[in-house]
């Protein structure tokens, strides 16, 4: 039996044995793919606030707030001091013989800040998992008699089987077996809703029972107008559809309110999903919350009270985190900061795009979440991108890919600035820094992003291929 690792060893490991271990067990793909980037070859020593220090002690500046997670920076000391505490008490972690001061307290909390009746909550672990729950108890609610759910055309709501069958981003490009019962209709499109309502029409009224929507899609960059959301709201109603927002990424004040529907006062899903920075950058946990009348009709009786659970519902560190996670993103007012960095990034990046208009063709956001939109269709591109393998040709996304994959290396490679693209149509360079970002690494991060769209585009693929030929 081969040598077993301990934590200490892990951080002896260089780079070239890591990337031997992933090769061997993990994925050879991953370490093709993320080691084309600058980053895929260095090893992280430790990180607080907006930063990360390599082993090598170069410090980078972190602008992609852990893809959602990072809201609260990382290692914020109040998320640590409140896991040491737990830890020092030796408190229950999880057991389903006993309740939960812990669930029962976060619950309450979400209770209290959720607006109308959103009072009754669970939390699993991740985000995919809190969107089937929430079509789990839309499901049951109508009995099992409806069998339809719709979902936008542009729609991120997880891998999972279930949340992959609502999810038509192309990043979930293959076949997978599907939930029994899909549609999709155009995001922030009524006159589409209104259409995929009528192709599920009964004698009764209808068959669908869920609509599951993005307020705010995170991996698109894009948001629902005012007047959709509330049309979608009075058809649901009409209707009697369980209407599911998800906030996955949006929650906690991300784009400038403590969800992104509550920019719309009186407008109520029926559930709200959650997750990411829900957990303070340190504990998996998602939840969903739902109104109270549709909980008591679905699971509220004895026979159905354990219908839907999860291995790791009131894991105690991680509900006593997402405590103080939401403590401080209220206490700190985190959509007051969001509309700060929002107004600050809002006008850097228009003057990007006024300066450099040849290569951004779109700057869209709102608080702590923009994308760039980059132009992909320079003939000077032509060349590179038949020098790349038949497989790669074969992406329709490809030329996007490789010019906003460009400016991401570019950002780590010249300047330390760490970004990422977005998974959906469109590719866009996402700009989601946690929102404890302060105003010198905004104007820090968007004089580097100026220096890098100032190469064009040819110059900024050249690099980058030639990088990862190298690599």
């Amino acid at each position: 039996m081969s040598e077993l690792l301990d934590a200490q060893a892990c951080e002896r490991l260089s780079i070239d044995e890591v990337h031997d271990l992933y090769r061997r067990h993990v994925s050879r793909s991953q370490v093709s793919l993320i080691g084309a980037f600058g980053f895929g070859r260095e090893l992280v020593d430790h990180a607080e606030g907006a930063w990360i220090t390599l082993r090598d002690g170069r410090r980078v500046l972190d602008f992609t707030g852990g893809v959602g997670v990072l809201s609260h920076g990382h290692n914020h000391p109040r998320i640590l001091a409140a896991r040491e505490r737990f830890a020092r008490r030796r408190a229950m972690e999880v057991h389903k013989n006993f309740l939960s001061p812990y669930v029962a307290a976060l619950a309450h909390n979400l209770a209290a800040l959720l607006p109308g009746d959103l009072d009754i909550a669970y939390f699993p672990n991740s985000g995919a998992e809190a969107v089937e729950g929430a079509v789990k108890l839309a499901y049951k609610y109508h009995g099992g008699r409806r069998g339809t759910i719709l979902h936008t055309d542009i729609s991120f709501h997880g891998k999972l089987l279930g949340a992959g069958s609502l999810t038509a981003s192309p990043e979930v490009h293959f076949p997978y077996p599907r939930l029994p019962g899909t549609d999709h209709f155009a995001f922030d499109d009524l006159d589409s809703f209104e259409l995929a309502l009528d192709r599920h029409r009964t004698r009764e009224g209808s068959d669908v029972y869920a609509v599951v929507l993005e307020p705010f899609s995170a991996s698109a960059v894009r948001e629902c107008s005012e007047e959709f959301l509330r049309a979608v709201r009075r058809r649901c109603d009409e209707l009697d559809i369980v209407l599911v927002f998800d906030e996955v990424f949006t929650g906690w004040g991300r784009t400038g309110t403590l969800f992104h529907f509550m920019r719309h006062p009186g407008l109520i899903p029926d559930v709200v999903t959650m997750s990411k920075s829900f957990g303070g950058g340190k504990a998996s946990i998602s939840g969903y919350v739902a109104r109270e009348p549709l909980f008591r009709r679905a699971y509220d009786n004895l026979a159905d009270a354990t219908l839907h659970s999860t291995t790791y519902y009131g894991f105690g560190e991680e509900t006593v985190t997402a405590l103080e996670a939401v403590a401080i993103a209220v206490e700190d007012d985190y959509p007051a900061r969001a509309r700060h960095i929002g107004e600050r990034l809002g006008q850097g990046l228009a003057k990007l795009a006024d300066t450099h208009s040849t290569l951004v063709a779109a700057t869209t956001g709102r608080g702590g979440l923009h994308g760039v939109f980059l132009n992909a269709a320079p003939t000077r591109l032509d060349r590179l991108v038949r020098l790349l393998p038949a497989s790669f040709a074969r992406d329709p996304q490809l030329r996007a890919k490789l010019v906003t994959g460009a400016v991401v290396g570019a950002l780590y490679r010249d300047h330390d600035v760490l970004t990422y693209f977005g998974s959906n149509h469109g590719l866009p360079l996402i700009v989601a820094p946690p929102l404890i970002v302060e105003d010198r690494e905004i104007d820090l991060f968007l004089a580097a992003l100026d220096s890098v769209l100032d190469k064009g585009a040819a110059r900024l693929v050249a690099a980058f291929v030639k990088e990862r030929a190298s690599a």
